[in-house]
């Protein structure tokens, strides 16, 4: 393919003009994107792992050549660990995102991976690889996730591994551990792992493939590698750590009466969540998908069963396959990638009555609204518990409504999606509400008298509106004794519950964040809401009190960190009345203008997970930028006369940053590690701005480049009463 060379563009004085230009491009090109049945989806790339742990599966099951592998398979695992060979850095580890350090545990994954797929363990890219792993200390200190897939191919031995006993799944809610009190990931994760725990299935590898060279110490194949905190000797970590030896001393003396009964009611927790009726997959997402598979082999499920069938087509579906390599998402993104785009698509103007487009998009997404209870329904207050799910011949206060962020997830619908599409639904449905965000000065609680009364719109406008009513339901009823929202559950934090020795995926549990607050405060009022309302004001205070002391700004659990995590805080706190002059968000705007990039944009590197000292610093992207350029705009004193946006030195050189770097003609976007075409109107992002679970695995949406950058530009030519496509 033929990349065309970068094109930049000339920016005019005329700032406003030249922002909703750029705005109509950015808006083109998105809808460029828009799939023919209506909704958006881009690729969500994950790390190396997923080509790693999927090739380790089809190892452990023995589908890794044929006669169980078809032609076409195996040249697809070829392929796959091409893709490894193009992740792997020229240091020859493999890392989290670009520039990210080793990853100890994806570097060894991947090395196991290739040494059994054929690569010469001598060649230097797997020489390099095994001086790495070595001198970062050995196999042993790999995550307790990986060294699940290293004992079931008889490379460790399961004590190795920590104990997770499926007897969990019979333990009374009154227990302090209990799966309605662990993060929904975590409930999908740890059942079919528990499983495998008790079963402890071993596939035997060819001694070529044995990686016995990457120990330092050949004992530690036989232990929990996981060090006593001498520090802390009556703590939580030597606590747990005491447990497991028990739980396995128990096992070996066949001191495990409720087993069988456990497994069984595991078996059917677990079938009854990945039926196809209700979902694509095991939570929807890559490890539960990965070690279901696992998890009913062991039990004696074959190939054929239609459960394993589904199972497999449902996981391959995440397989990009390429010329020349293949690569993995770790699930599909589509109502997030939906939702978010049509929020943007509104601010620059478009809606229901004024576009075809927006009114096909609105429809997909109401047809993706979930209509079941599933496991968040345990968590409610009591008085909650009676609610029914999606739309019902006549709307009652007990009708709530939610959306997942997969195709189809009905047991785990999450606030956090939810709260996007309210906003985009009634967005599209009743533009007026675009107000909340507004140069005019507004008096409390004046806001919603200009918006139109659901009973006067059209039928599909209507329609729209009612459902976002029925998510703010939801979202009440989802709201945390401390004010905040989790994404799954209604939950408290149990910072206990990290020092479980299988908990260093970093997310055992679920508990409030401030990114998810702020974006449900802003879904709440933008639905009508009263900005006094309880939940209203119990989230400001939460909000509040999240707030990091020295910077003014707030941590970001699901978007690249504090530029993300202050964006989404301080849009509930503006929307919902807090004002911005106050010193404690003044303190937000000077870090945000502390940390403004020479170049006119921001950025912040995954690196500030883990070093504090890096908070807000990174390479300028796009859809970093335009989150701050949001927290700017919003922070930013109510002016009739528009000056206050337009002349703001920061917004200036923010929206000069977005324009330059806009792309001018269709190209491929590099340098990137694979190309991807892009529209004109769109821009370059190598970066991952995405967070999964913070210092284990980050994300690159394909689409933030889009849609952010276009939702900056709108608000900020709607600011500036600045039709959106005029020329500059």
């Amino acid at each position: 393919m033929t990349i065309a060379p970068t094109q930049t563009r000339t920016v005019t004085t005329e700032r406003p003009k030249q922002a909703a230009r750029a705005a109509q491009l950015a808006l083109d090109a998105l809808y460029r994107k828009l799939r023919p049945d209506g909704h958006w989806r881009a690729e969500l790339e994950g790390d190396s792992i997923l080509n790693s742990e999927y090739l380790l599966m089809k190892m452990i099951l023995q589908q890794d050549n044929a006669p169980a592998a078809t032609d076409d398979q195996l040249r697809q695992f070829g392929k796959m660990c091409a893709g490894l060979r193009r992740m792997q850095r020229p240091d020859g580890t493999w890392g989290q995102y670009p520039g990210a350090p080793i990853d100890l545990s994806a570097t060894v994954k991947a090395y196991l991976v290739l040494k059994h797929f054929g690569d010469d363990p001598n060649s230097e890219h797997m020489t390099s690889a095994r001086e790495q792993i070595r001198a970062h200390g050995g196999a042993e200190g790999i995550n307790t996730f990986s060294m699940f897939f290293l004992a079931c191919l008889g490379q460790v031995s399961w004590d190795a591994c920590p104990a997770i006993p499926p007897e969990v799944v019979l333990l009374p809610r009154w227990f302090p551990f209990h799966l309605t009190k662990v993060s929904a990931w975590t409930r999908t994760m740890i059942l079919p792992l528990a499983i495998c725990s008790a079963r402890r299935p071993v596939t035997s590898l060819p001694a070529r493939s044995h990686i016995d060279e990457l120990f330092l110490d050949p004992a530690s194949k036989n232990r929990l590698n996981q060090p006593w905190d001498d520090g802390d000797p009556i703590g939580w970590t030597n606590a747990f750590l005491t447990v497991d030896k028990a739980l396995k001393l128990a096992r070996k003396m066949g001191l495990t009466p409720g087993r069988a009964q456990s497994i069984k009611k595991a078996e059917e927790w677990i079938l009854e969540r990945c039926g196809d009726d209700t979902t694509e997959g095991l939570g929807a997402i890559f490890p539960p998908m990965a070690y279901l598979q696992i998890a009913l082999r062991s039990l004696g499920y074959e190939r054929t069963h239609p459960v394993i069938q589904n199972a497999e087509r449902q996981l391959d579906a995440f397989i990009i396959e390429e010329e020349d390599h293949c690569r993995i998402e770790p699930c599909f993104s589509p109502v997030w990638d939906t939702g978010t785009a049509l929020y943007a698509v509104t601010e620059a103007g478009p809606a229901i009555a004024d576009d075809e487009r927006v009114a096909q998009v609105t429809q997909w997404l109401l047809d993706k609204e979930v209509a079941r209870v599933g496991d968040w329904i345990d968590n409610l207050r009591p008085e909650d518990r009676d609610i029914t799910m999606g739309p019902v011949p006549t709307d009652t206060p007990k009708s709530c409504g939610g959306w997942a962020f997969e195709y189809r997830n009905d047991w785990y619908p999450d606030v956090d999606d939810t709260a996007m599409v309210c906003m985009a639904l009634r967005r599209a449905a009743d533009p007026t509400v675009r107000d909340i965000w507004s140069a005019e000065p507004q008096e409390p609680d004046t806001f919603h008298a200009r918006a139109t009364n659901i009973e006067d719109l059209d039928k599909q406008q209507r329609r729209a509106a009612e459902a976002a009513r029925r998510g703010v339901r939801w979202m009440l009823a989802m709201q945390n004794d401390d004010g905040g929202w989790a994404a799954f559950d209604r939950t408290e934090d149990r910072p206990w519950m990290e020092a479980i020795p299988f908990a260093d995926h970093n997310a055992m549990q679920d508990p409030s964040c401030a990114d998810i607050a702020g974006r449900i405060v802003e879904s709440l009022i933008t639905n009508g809401l009263d900005r006094q309302h309880p939940a209203i004001r119990k989230a400001i205070g939460y909000m509040k009190s999240e707030q990091f002391q020295d910077s003014g700004t707030w941590f970001g659990r699901w978007g690249v960190n504090h530029i993300y995590g202050s964006w989404q805080a301080v849009g509930g706190l503006v929307s919902a009345g807090e004002d911005p002059s106050q010193p404690y968000l003044q303190k937000t705007l000077s870090w945000l203008r502390d940390h403004q990039n020479d170049d006119g944009g921001w950025g912040e590197s995954c690196d500030s997970y883990a070093d504090p000292t890096l908070i807000g610093v990174g390479e300028s992207t796009a859809s970093q930028t335009a989150w701050a350029l949001m927290t700017v705009m919003a922070l930013l004193p109510p002016d009739p006369t528009k000056n206050a946006v337009e002349h703001d030195p920061a917004v200036q050189r923010g929206i000069d940053y977005l324009t330059r770097t806009q792309l001018d003609r269709d190209t491929d976007p590099e340098p990137m590690d694979h190309p991807v075409w892009e529209p004109a109107g769109s821009w370059r992002e190598k970066s991952y701005t995405g967070t999964g679970f913070p210092k284990v695995f980050y994300l690159r949406y394909h689409l933030y480049r889009h849609y952010f950058p276009l939702m900056a530009l709108g608000r900020f030519a709607r600011l500036t009463r600045t039709p959106i496509g005029s020329a500059p």
